[in-house]
């Protein structure tokens, strides 16, 4: 046991003015011996928003169940999850990436307020995985994130299907290639199981990324959320944290460095994964007080190899990695090649390469050798160019067209691009250009599954390009560029494009551009002429993210990063 006296707790249980504090303890049942002990929060996004967060109670327990085991008080909580799937292609969407901030702020405040010892975090969707760990870097008190898991893949007429084949199913209706029956049998059959989507999209990459960075334990993100493997994930969980209180780390921002940063970038790029997880990664460093922008993940990017024949851009979900030998397969194989740094610190205090020793070679399938990479560098990349000075990320894996140009369709919203998509109102070659989306202008930076998905089942995926200064899903693919910095609304050159100018998109090695291509008097000329958006009336949440949220090259972020836990020792006297 930890000494008593080095306890953040005490200062709520120890003194003659404590208690009053320790009767509400008394309130919930705790004794005097559960009151001397590590007081432990447990805290989870369980809730009925989504299925990725429906389970998550249930694995939370078997932490609760671990911290008394190893001889802490644990405490449960819960904090509030968006879904993206529920929020997607409505205004609803805004509130997703603002959910990360809410939530990494409620753990901050949870851990403040009541000056719990450590933390163990549940997270089981897209923001709340980068949200928890946000808030737990930011507290830098003992800490273990566990990743609630992902669904089964669904079945439907003998073949493997996941939600996005729902998505893009809708388009094919639309073009009549699909029956609104058959639409129907696969929405029942694409998602079976409690759990996050099982494709490498954001929860699936994010998870791998908590891996990586130390503070989740290895070999345990891609068990899906049912498997009753979780509930000894949960139990160890809690037995880890109170033995990094005991030995007093590795803490948060002992695992969060430069070097597992750059690691966590290279599984991103090697995977395929998500374009968010690249702007989650600068969030998350941020934290740690570590400046990390668009530049240094693009830098990485751009050194990985992909290996990962994974969902959207490939064939094998999340379950057949599980099966093969998981994350710990993954980076055994980019640590030997050289694409990632073997010597940062895990929760048990091993060095990544320590820990990943014993895992299996690659199956040469599903995750390949880098010896036999599908390509050199990453599934996802960042490009630049006039269109976007400080950059915009793009998933590559799967992309069969590395160019485009075109002539720009100009709309001012998701809205808009929709009612045009649906009808099919566009035309091959066109450049889709979604603009105010962005973190300030939208404000929330919506996805734009909605759109890319219709496309792809229209069957016009790769023959049109779709730029915007919002986000994109993980499972999007096609020529699908978004997060352009600077965005529309805080006067990057996307706001001054108009309807037919020619656009420019190349993202071959060595090139990586996206250019406006129209000259520079002009652009002066429509500069000058912009006439300020008229002022919103935001309020609420909204109206403070906007006024507080950077640029996606930085992250979107919220503050200026490494807040401090400063407090009194309690007078025992």
């Amino acid at each position: 046991m930890p000494d008593p006296k080095k306890l953040r707790s005490r200062i709520t249980t120890d003194g003659l003015d404590r208690v009053p504090h320790r009767a509400f303890m008394r309130g919930q049942g705790l004794d005097d011996d559960a009151i001397s002990r590590p007081m432990i929060c447990v805290v989870s996004t369980q809730s009925e928003t989504s299925p990725c967060n429906m389970g998550l109670r249930d694995q939370a327990m078997h932490a609760y169940r671990g911290v008394q085991e190893a001889g802490g008080t644990p405490r449960e909580s819960t904090t509030i999850s968006v879904s993206d799937g529920l929020s997607m292609n409505h205004q609803g969407m805004k509130a997703s990436l603002m959910s990360r901030e809410l939530i990494a702020d409620s753990v901050e405040l949870l851990m403040r307020g009541h000056a719990y010892d450590g933390i163990i975090g549940y997270g089981g969707c897209d923001k709340n995985l980068p949200a928890m760990i946000m808030g737990m870097v930011r507290m830098n008190a003992p800490s273990v994130f566990i990743y609630g898991g992902s669904t089964l893949p669904g079945m439907y007429k003998g073949k493997v299907i996941s939600i996005l084949d729902t998505y893009e199913g809708a388009g094919a209706v639309m073009t009549g290639d699909l029956s609104q029956e058959e639409l129907d049998e696969m929405e029942r059959a694409a998602m079976p199981t409690v759990g996050s989507c099982p494709g490498q999209f954001t929860a699936n990459t994010m998870g791998m990324v908590a891996e990586v960075l130390g503070i989740t334990p290895l070999g345990t993100a891609l068990i899906p959320a049912v498997y009753s493997q979780r509930a000894a994930v949960g139990r160890k969980a809690g037995h880890i944290v109170m033995d990094i209180l005991e030995k007093g780390g590795p803490l948060p921002r002992d695992l969060v460095t430069r070097k597992s940063l750059e690691n966590a970038c290279a599984i991103i790029a090697a995977t395929g994964g998500s374009t968010n997880a690249g702007m989650h990664l600068c969030a998350i460093a941020n934290e740690a007080g570590i400046p990390f922008t668009m530049d240094d993940v693009g830098a990485v990017f751009e050194r990985t190899p992909l290996i990962g024949n994974l969902r959207p851009g490939g064939q094998y979900y999340a379950l057949d990695v599980h099966r093969l030998g998981g994350v710990p397969m993954i980076v055994k194989e980019l640590i030997a090649s050289g694409h990632m740094h073997g010597d940062t610190l895990t929760l048990t205090g091993e060095t990544l390469e320590e820990a990943t020793r014993d895992a299996p070679a690659p199956d040469g399938d599903a995750i390949r050798p880098v010896s036999n990479a599908i390509d050199s560098s990453g599934g996802v990349i960042v490009i630049k160019g006039s269109l976007a000075p400080e950059g915009a990320f793009i998933k590559v894996a799967g992309l069969k067209r590395r160019v485009h140009e075109g002539p720009a369709r100009v709309f001012d919203s998701e809205e808009e691009a929709m009612a045009v998509i649906r009808k099919r109102g566009y035309g091959e070659g066109d450049v889709l250009i979604i603009r105010n989306e962005g973190p300030k202008g939208g404000p929330g930076m919506r996805e734009m599954l909605g759109p890319t998905a219709v496309i792809y089942g229209q069957g016009m995926g790769e023959k049109v390009a779709l730029v915007t200064d919002g986000r994109f899903s993980g499972a999007t693919r096609g020529m699908c560029i978004g997060y352009l910095s600077p965005e529309a609304g805080a006067g990057g050159p996307l706001a001054l494009v108009e309807t037919g100018d020619p656009i420019r998109i190349d993202t071959t090695e060595g090139v990586r551009a996206i250019d406006l291509l129209v000259d520079e008097a002009t652009l002066a000329q429509r500069r000058a002429a912009l006439a300020e958006r008229p002022p919103r009336k935001l309020a609420g949440a909204m109206e403070k993210y906007a006024n507080a949220v950077q640029s996606a090259y930085y992250g979107a972020i919220t503050h200026s990063g490494s807040a401090e836990w400063p407090f009194e020792e309690p007078d025992n006297g």
